[in-house]
C-alpha cells in the first residue's frame, strides 16, 4: 500500500484545525431514544470515532415535520438538545471535532410521522416512488401537498433555530442537508419542482429555498461553521434535475458569495456508482473557494489519488467508519477493514452500532 497520501495531514476549516483529511460522512442509524433525542449508545458511538478529522452527525430534524423515519433524532426540543449536548461532550473529551447535519426531509415521509397525522410537504404535490421506515418496516410514502408561499419562511427559520440550538448543545459546527432527494433538493430540481411563484421554474427561483436557508444558519452559526451537503446527479428518493451542471453551478457560485465554510459533494448516485451521469465536479471546485468534501465510493487509495491532484480537500467516508470506530488508525498502518453487517444499519441496539472491534482489541486477542 502506498502511504505517501495527504489523509493523515492536519487540515484548517474555519477556526477549526482537524488533525487529519478523514470525515465521518452522516449516517441515518435509526437508534434514536425517547422523544427522538440521541440515546447513551449514540454518547458511545461517536466518542468510539471521535480520531476523525471530523464527525458529521446523522441528519436531524429540524422539526416534526421535517421527520421522514421512525427513531431518527431531532434538533428542535429541549430533551434533543440535552441528548446531543451529551454526545457533544464525549466527542470534545476524547479530542475529537462534530457537525450535526441538519435535515427536513419534504414529502420522502409518510403520515403517521407529521403532525396530526397530515400529509408530508414538498415543493409540489408529486408522490415519490419509493419507501419509508415506520411502525419497523419499510411502507409507501405517503402523497404529499405542495408548501403553501406563506409557509416558506417558517421553514427557514426551523433550519435557523436548528443551527441556533446546535450551538447550544455544544456543536462545532452545522451541515445543511441539501441533498439526496430531501426538502431542499426538491426544491433545487425540476422533476420535483413545478411550481410557477418565486420558488419555481428557472434556476434563480428554484435554487432560492437552499440558498435562504443557507444564509439564515450562516447568520445564526457562523458562515466559518455552517457547511452543506449537495448531490447533484443522485436518483436517491426519486429526485431528477433535466439540467444539473447550470444548476448547481449556479447554487456553488451563490454558496461562494455566503462564504460557508465548505461543500460537501456526493459524486454520483448515492451510496452507488460514481459514474452514474456526466458531471463535472471540478467546476464546483472552482467556483467555490472554501473547502470542498469529496464523498461516495472513497477508500484510501481513490482518497490517496484525489487528494495528491488537489481535487478535493477533504474526503468523506461513510460505511468504512460504521464498521470501523478507528478507521484512522487502520489507514495508517495498512491494516485490513471491519466489514459492515449491513442487517444491523437501521434500527436495532449496540449489535452492528457500537460493538465493532477496535485494532487494539483485535490485536490483544491475537496474543
Amino acid at each position: 500500500m502506498n502511504f505517501a497520501t495527504r489523509l493523515f495531514e492536519p487540515f484548517r476549516l474555519g477556526p477549526i484545525t482537524l488533525p487529519n483529511r478523514l470525515v465521518m460522512a452522516p449516517l441515518t442509524r435509526n437508534r434514536a431514544a425517547s422523544g427522538l433525542a440521541p440515546s447513551p449508545l449514540a454518547v458511545e458511538y461517536y466518542g468510539q470515532r471521535a480520531s476523525a478529522g471530523l464527525l458529521i452527525t446523522e441528519a436531524s430534524q429540524v422539526s416534526q415535520q421535517g421527520q421522514g423515519y421512525q427513531d431518527t433524532p431531532g434538533i428542535y426540543s429541549k430533551q434533543q438538545v440535552a441528548g446531543w449536548c451529551a454526545v457533544t461532550d464525549r466527542v470534545h473529551e476524547r479530542g475529537g471535532r462534530i457537525f450535526i447535519q441538519l435535515w427536513h426531509v419534504g414529502r420522502i415521509s409518510h403520515t403517521s410521522l407529521q403532525p396530526d397525522n397530515g400529509a408530508p410537504v414538498a415543493p409540489s404535490a408529486i408522490r415519490a416512488k419509493g419507501k419509508t421506515f415506520v411502525g419497523g418496516t419499510f411502507t409507501d410514502i405517503s402523497e404529499p401537498r405542495a408548501l403553501a408561499l406563506e409557509e416558506i419562511p417558517g421553514i427557514v427559520d426551523s433550519f435557523r433555530r436548528g443551527a441556533a440550538n446546535a450551538l447550544q448543545a455544544g456543536f462545532d459546527g452545522v451541515e445543511i442537508h441539501g441533498a439526496n432527494g430531501y426538502l431542499l433538493d426538491q426544491f433545487a430540481k425540476d422533476g420535483t419542482n413545478k411550481r410557477s411563484d418565486a420558488y419555481g421554474g428557472s434556476i434563480e427561483n428554484r435554487a432560492r429555498l437552499m440558498l435562504d436557508v443557507s444564509k439564515a444558519v450562516a447568520a445564526e452559526a457562523g458562515a466559518d461553521r455552517t457547511g452543506i451537503r449537495i448531490s447533484p446527479v443522485t436518483p436517491a428518493n426519486d429526485v431528477s434535475d433535466s439540467h444539473p451542471q447550470p444548476l448547481f453551478d449556479y447554487i456553488a457560485d451563490h454558496l461562494n458569495a455566503l462564504k460557508l465554510v465548505y461543500i460537501h459533494v456526493i459524486e454520483g448516485a448515492t451510496g452507488g456508482p460514481r459514474d452514474i451521469a456526466p458531471f463535472d465536479y471540478g467546476s464546483l471546485r472552482k467556483r467555490f473557494s472554501g473547502t470542498y468534501i469529496a464523498n461516495n465510493g472513497y477508500d484510501f487509495e481513490l482518497a490517496t489519488k484525489v487528494l495528491a491532484a488537489n481535487e478535493a480537500d477533504l474526503i468523506a467516508f461513510g460505511k468504512p467508519f460504521i464498521a470501523n470506530p478507528d478507521l484512522v488508525e487502520r489507514f495508517r498502518r495498512g491494516a485490513p477493514l471491519n466489514a459492515p453487517d449491513k442487517a444491523t444499519f437501521y434500527g436495532g441496539g449496540a449489535k452492528g452500532y457500537t460493538d465493532y472491534p477496535a485494532l487494539g482489541d483485535l490485536l490483544q486477542a491475537a496474543q
